[in-house]
């Protein structure tokens, strides 16, 4: 099971900055009022995201689309942004491979995979040109079936297809999944007798892992989505049984977030994950963290990193500079994982204490060494372990910090589930693009 120690973050712990006991426990009862207010939302279904860690009943159609799609394909693209790709994109690091790059790899022997959440002219068209039509399978993700960058990679793949002379393979290489109403992307992709799949509406795209935007990709690489799912429910079980914010661990790290936010001045929550299967984690993270809260003047940026290769470039600031952050060590059973190097290093006075030790047993003390340096230097802290990095645990933490990023609006007295401001910049890109 996923665990989370909050005594980092306390006075009697850190020093001057950290929370008194006090402070804490005074958001409780306000912490406790937005569980009732969840959970009603569980019993009701008004809050559609919380039916998912039990349902199971429109997964069959995920695997019918999914084994209709990847016989004979060596290469899938996903395409999509933000919330449409990166839940997707932690999913696949669980499944065992990783590129800095595209995230390009191979899963249990099958296809290669490729994410393109971001749009660069160059690097699409390139790709484009690299791939075998015949057999690569491309799955178009957008909640609202009109997002410009997926709309723009979608328009360019149909055409790529028409140009090659290959119209008749668009609807069996191509799978959309989008809202049920008369948007761009279905308008279009089922002209062309593509099938597609519904979004449900009710779950925005940053919390939609869990639906079939998750659960997918899930398929495609090879993945359990019940397990994830399972995952998620004994994170929400509780919940639902009516637990009190002081023995829930998501509305305790919203507290520790709103807390030090409201009366340390902590304006930053840094993710660092000792676990390169944890490194699009905290991507995914970082947006559901930041579109959900930075509203009205309010928010608490986030920050994503990676361990121990950040402690080379973040760490000293994090030690040393202002105390403005509350760093959660996102720790896993590295011990004993890796090469395990000579027990004759022990008489090279330099690098005699690596001798017989294993490359995890390195990340196991400097994940710890992280947490203990920034406790001393009065810097708040969060330790969370996931003591197996797999589909189950993905599931608990997916679960846990949409739970606590939704209790900390209700907190903060934010929205969590809109995002006003990003319409401006969509509005003027689309006024720019007209006078081109």
């Amino acid at each position: 099971m996923l665990f989370q120690d909050i005594d980092g973050i306390f006075s009697a712990r850190i020093g001057a900055g950290g929370l008194g006991r006090e402070e804490f426990d005074s958001f409780l009862a306000r912490a406790d009022h937005s569980l009732a207010s969840l959970r009603h939302s569980y019993e009701t279904g008004d809050l559609p995201l919380l039916g998912y860690p039990e349902r199971r009943n429109d997964l069959e159609i995920c695997r019918s689309a999914v084994a209709r799609l990847r016989k004979g394909a060596k290469d899938i693209v996903f395409l999509g942004t933000g919330g449409s790709s990166l839940g997707a994109q932690a999913l696949a690091q669980i499944a065992s491979w990783r590129d800095p790059g595209y995230m390009r790899g191979k899963a249990q022997g099958g296809p290669r995979f490729h994410f393109f959440d971001n749009l660069d002219g160059l690097s699409f068209a390139r790709a484009l040109s690299e791939l075998d039509l015949e057999t690569a399978r491309f799955i178009c993700i957008s909640k609202s079936g009109s997002t410009a960058e997926t709309m723009m990679q979608v328009l360019s793949v149909l055409e790529t297809f028409r140009q090659n002379g290959l119209a008749d393979l668009i609807a069996h290489q191509i799978l959309g999944l989008t809202e049920k109403t008369d948007n761009p992307q279905r308008r279009i992709l089922s002209a062309e007798g593509v099938e597609v799949l519904e979004h449900d509406p009710g779950v925005g795209g940053r919390y939609s892992v869990l639906t079939n935007v998750g659960m997918v990709p899930a398929l495609f690489l090879g993945l359990d989505p019940e397990l994830v799912r399972m995952g998620a429910w004994n994170v929400l079980r509780p919940l639902t049984e009516g637990v009190k914010a002081a023995g829930f661990a998501p509305a305790l790290g919203a507290i520790a977030n709103v807390a030090l936010y409201e009366n340390k001045n902590i304006n930053i929550s840094v993710m660092l994950a000792y676990s390169d299967r944890l490194e699009r984690f905290t991507k995914w993270y970082a947006q559901l963290w930041a579109e959900s809260l930075g509203k009205d003047g309010k928010g608490i940026t986030p920050v994503a990193a990676l361990g121990p290769v950040d402690q080379h470039s973040q760490l000293q600031l994090y030690l040393d500079g202002p105390v403005d952050k509350l760093v959660t060590i996102l720790m896993s059973d590295a011990a004993g994982s890796g090469p395990r190097l000579a027990q004759d290093l022990e008489q090279d006075e330099e690098i005699g204490y690596l001798a017989g030790r294993t490359l995890g047993d390195l990340v196991d003390c400097e994940q710890r060494a992280s947490a203990e340096a920034l406790m001393r230097n009065g810097r708040p802290v969060r330790i969370m372990k996931a003591p197996v990095v797999d589909a189950h645990m993905l599931g608990q933490l997916f679960m846990h910090f949409m739970l606590e990023t939704i209790i900390a609006g209700y907190l903060m007295q934010i929205n969590p589930f809109d995002q006003p401001a990003v319409e401006q910049g969509k509005i003027l890109a689309r006024e720019y693009l007209a006078k081109l």
